[in-house]
């Protein structure tokens, strides 16, 4: 298991566990990312992604995505 952030563009991969405080947790679960869900990265800039999570395209910053585990 790593995080998200370890993903190369155009994997797909199953989201573990999300780390973080209850309000980072809240935040990523209103986006999508809940445990079981697929997720994959359509492109990384300035080391921010774009990931696909349920057909719907979703920016995060590196931050975040250090907190998803896949």
């Amino acid at each position: 298991m790593v995080p998200l952030t370890f993903t190369k563009v155009g994997e797909t991969k199953c989201i573990e566990r999300i780390n973080g405080k209850d309000d980072a947790k809240r935040f990523l679960n209103n986006l999508g990312f809940v445990e079981g869900s697929e997720v994959s990265i359509v492109s990384e800039i300035a080391g921010n992604l774009i990931v696909m999570i349920k057909d719907t395209r979703v920016a995060i910053s590196r931050e975040m995505a250090n907190r998803i585990v896949v």
